[in-house]
């Protein structure tokens, strides 16, 4: 079984002979969409097919949370809320607010799939401390409890539409300020108390999760390394002491937050290198297609060099990781859901 660790992107609404070859590379498992890849749902539609007739295995991907990360927002998508509405629904009708989530996860998964998109990069777990901006009301909540009841409803709502979830950004981004897009944040707290807030959903939903992305934050008194490079933070805590087993993401790792390592900055393919030898089982490389996409063949070529050389082994567990996130039912098609018991009362139940 081939390890295709890879999650590149794509310039445009169309698919380029640059494009193809790069999809078709082995070492290439997933695609994530952006708002520049949107045109109209026929043409996304379109696209992601001709995606799935080059390689039926790519798993196609995007940021598609609800609030102001919603990467498409027309042609009949849903305005979905930010989590945070969910949180404070919560505090009125916590009952209403697990139905709520629910109804968010399904409608947001059934649009997605009737377009072709196999997966979406939520739920945010990050705790709402009121100190970060990049996660800000992408949060449901600041208590670590009333964001994992709702981020398990929400995932029951993307698993009832077919498709998996990626909770993010362990072991949590909410405490740190700084957005690591553009700088390398830094949280100060030791390991037991970020465990007995921040990392606790984690745990508590270890069984629900099927994918993880951990965050571009340094955890000084926990490891000098960021999590996404952290072997302690992803194999002796993620999947050891918390009991993970599904696929982990590294973050983009064209962020700037994302490449400083002992004090230099590394290039994609050492970075790519650290994070699979931390544990990640895939790497995502964003808009490093807008520029012709040298990046992105540096990329393809460097792992396709380490592994030669031996540097880089493939793990069969992380491609059978990556391969359970791809979707195993049928998806309804858009004219079909539109009249769908199931969607038209799950809209009802939005907040």
């Amino acid at each position: 079984m081939q390890h295709a660790p890879l999650v590149i992107d794509i310039a445009g609404t169309r698919l380029t002979a640059e494009d193809r070859r790069r999809l078709a590379h082995p070492l290439v498992g997933g695609l994530i969409l952006f708002a520049r890849n949107w045109e109209s749902r026929e043409q996304l539609t379109a696209l992601t097919a001709d995606m799935h007739r080059l390689r039926p295995d790519l798993l196609i991907a995007v940021d598609h949370e609800g609030g102001r990360v919603q990467r498409f927002r027309n042609g009949g998508f849903t305005h979905l809320p930010p989590m945070r509405a969910l949180g404070e629904l919560w505090m009125q009708d916590a009952m209403r607010a697990q139905d709520a989530a629910t109804a968010c996860g399904y409608v947001l998964a059934a649009e997605l799939r009737a377009c072709g998109v196999d997966f979406s990069f939520t739920p945010v777990l990050d705790l709402d401390w009121g100190r970060s901006g990049v996660i800000g009301d992408r949060a449901f909540h600041a208590d670590a409890r009333v964001t994992a009841v709702l981020a398990r409803c929400l995932a029951l709502g993307l698993l009832q539409a077919g498709m998996g979830n990626c909770g993010k950004h362990f072991p949590g981004h909410g405490w740190a300020s700084a957005d690591s897009h553009t700088d390398a944040p830094v949280d100060t707290r030791g390991l037991k108390a970020i465990l007995a807030a921040d990392a606790a959903p984690y745990g508590w939903l270890s069984t629900a999760l099927t994918a993880v992305m951990p965050a571009h934050v340094v955890y000084p008194r926990v490891d000098a390394r960021p999590a996404g490079f952290s072997a302690r933070w992803l194999q002796a805590v993620l999947r050891g002491r918390l009991g993970f087993g599904g696929a982990i993401f590294s973050d983009d790792l064209s962020m700037a937050g994302a490449r400083r390592l002992g004090g230099r900055e590394l290039s994609h393919t050492e970075a790519a290198l650290a994070a699979l030898e931390a544990g990640c089982d895939l790497v995502l490389l964003c808009n490093q297609s807008l520029d012709g996409g040298e990046a992105l063949d540096a990329l393809i070529d460097g792992l396709s060099e380490a592994q030669l050389k031996g540097r880089w082994h493939p793990a069969e567990a992380s491609e059978a990781r990556r391969q359970a996130l791809l979707p195993r039912q049928p998806a309804l098609d858009w004219d079909n859901l539109m009249r769908s018991t199931a969607y038209l009362h799950a809209l009802a139940l939005l907040p």
